[in-house]
């Protein structure tokens, strides 16, 4: 492309944008449209100054290797941040169920705007930065090749990263369009569809011109993960916009309906973008860190044909005892319970690839990091079949049970295994011969598994007795709790989960720390890399 076409779409893009702030009908649409104005000044005044320099690699290339890891540099740097803020919006919110008084009495504080900018801000900005970035550096190393389509990496990364701040941004102004994990309005939408297209695209590119013969079976549960999010993110964000200058948006479905397409793309977000796409990292890093081979590269074959079979079936399990037909609930439930098998396969499998190098365990925090991951993925993927089975729900559904499972899962499976795969990858990435401290990385396995068991423990027991309390009748058949009987009930609960949070906040304090003394070390050796040519 041109200077002069760049320079030409750039100012375009301003104009418009200058016109959305101007008559937007809403604060959050009217702060995006200035806030994007400003992106495209910058590459405005950018594109003017670089006009006639000629091509540049941006990612410049590192010699010994020919491969493109400037950008997954980018991406552990964002996902490390990123985890950060996200636990620390956690944590608040934590407090602020244990002491109402932290909301302030503030719409841009209250516990309502805050909880999403955490879900999304772990879910989407550490644990997609993280996927995005491993999964860049694992194709490259398994397919021995550069990645496809030059700077169209970049613009995955920048473009996906912009979508968290507008996403984070419309939180707290108030304007989400009321979808559980989907809250961003029409146009963060599309411009989410863009960027994951050309993360497809660069995906399964790079996959088609590989030098090695065969696909590696991390590269399989990658491409699963990638390429059903980008349908599941379509149809549940089918919406009419109720003007162009505007957030507001009329969802496509309807009633039972859309709450069916809801929870079909929540449990699926859950299955293939925390499950799918962070069993590739698995399969890719703990093999790596133990040097030892995947203990069956058949089995992981079963588990990646199966997951990707029954997790698609399994969203009605959510909306048990609802309008929804009890023939697509009990659907849901049979297909949940039957992936307890094929999910606790991948567990078996990614533990017994330490086959031989269990005395590890004792001296690499990294590897037991990893494999705390493992366990706790069967953990969570057999308390989740659990959970749906009717007659357990009921007991279970709208408490806190259910967030200590959540959690589980989120913090112990993909907090761990994010944990580990980063620790092992910027010595890697900056050629440094190890990381800064491994006593510190002790530090932040121990207190991350502690906080964990605090803050899941508190939940079930809690979850229990609040489920408990809100069934209880007496003789008469009247209900014996009020609802804030068991509010005041649950207090010391949330308290020991604040603590509980704060003490894996800390954990990813001491991980932002050794990381970048990690980076910023000087002297160190240049480690050996396999090229890509």
């Amino acid at each position: 492309m041109s200077d002069a076409v760049k320079i030409a779409g750039w100012g375009l893009l301003i104009l418009f944008f200058a016109m959305g702030a101007n008559w937007g009908t809403d604060v959050a649409y009217r702060f995006h449209a200035i806030l994007l104005m400003v992106v495209c000044a910058t590459m405005f005044i950018w594109s003017i100054r670089t006009a006639g320099s000629g091509p540049k690699d941006p990612d410049g290339p590192v010699p010994e290797t020919g491969y493109m890891d400037g950008v997954v540099r980018y991406g552990v740097i964002a996902t490390a941040l990123w985890g950060v803020i996200g636990f620390l919006a956690g944590v608040y919110i934590a407090f602020q169920l244990a002491f109402p008084m932290l909301n302030w009495d503030l719409p841009w504080t209250s516990f309502g705007r805050l909880r999403p900018l955490h879900t999304s801000a772990v879910i989407f900005a550490f644990g997609g930065n993280a996927l995005i970035a491993t999964s860049f550096y694992v194709v490259q190393r398994t397919c021995a090749v550069r990645l496809w389509g030059g700077k169209t990496a970049w613009f995955v990364f920048w473009g996906y990263n912009l979508f968290i701040v507008l996403a984070a941004t419309g939180y707290l102004l108030g304007q989400t369009q009321s979808k559980e994990y989907a809250e961003p309005e029409w146009y963060v939408d599309l411009w989410l569809t863009v960027v994951w297209v050309a993360y497809l695209l660069v995906f399964l590119m790079t996959i088609v011109k590989r030098k090695e013969p065969h696909i590696y079976v991390a590269n399989w549960f990658y491409l699963a993960f990638i390429v059903t999010i980008a349908m599941l993110h379509v149809v549940n964000n089918l919406a009419v916009p109720v003007s162009i200058w505007g957030s507001n948006s009329v969802i496509l479905f309807p009633g039972v309906q859309g709450a069916m397409v809801q929870w079909w793309y929540g449990h699926n977000a859950v299955g293939f973008f925390l499950t799918a796409g962070f069993l590739g990292m698995m399969y890719y890093f703990i093999p790596k860190q133990a040097d030892r081979p995947i203990y069956s590269y058949k089995l992981s074959i079963i588990h990646f044909w199966a997951l990707i079979f029954l997790y698609i079936w399994a969203g009605p399990h959510h909306l048990h005892y609802t309008a929804l037909p009890d023939w697509a609930q009990m659907l849901g439930m049979v297909f949940s319970i039957v992936l307890w098998m094929p999910s606790w396969g991948g567990m078996i499998n990614g533990l017994m690839t330490l086959q031989g190098a269990w005395d590890k365990l004792r001296t690499d925090p990294i590897l037991r990091m990893l494999v705390v991951a493992v366990g706790f993925y069967g953990m969570a993927t057999f308390e989740g079949p659990m959970m749906s089975i009717r007659s357990v729900n009921s007991l279970s559904h709208y408490t806190e049970w259910t967030i200590g499972h959540v959690h589980s899962g989120a913090l112990g499976w993909n907090g761990m295994i994010t944990f580990g795969a980063l620790y092992y990858l910027v010595p890697r990435l900056w050629n440094r011969p190890a990381l800064y401290s491994n006593a510190l990385v002790s530090w932040h396995f121990w207190l991350a598994t502690i906080g964990i068991v605090l803050y899941a423990a508190s939940m079930w027991v809690g979850g229990i007795m609040q489920g408990l309390m809100w069934r209880e009748i007496d003789d008469q058949g009247f209900l014996v709790n009020s609802f804030i009987d068991s509010v005041a009930a649950m207090h010391p609960m949330y308290v020991v989960r604040a603590l509980g949070g704060t003490m894996f906040l800390l954990g990813g304090v001491i991980m932002l720390w050794n990381l970048w003394k990690t980076i910023a070390g000087e002297g160190a050796a240049r480690t050996q890399h396999v090229p890509a040519e």
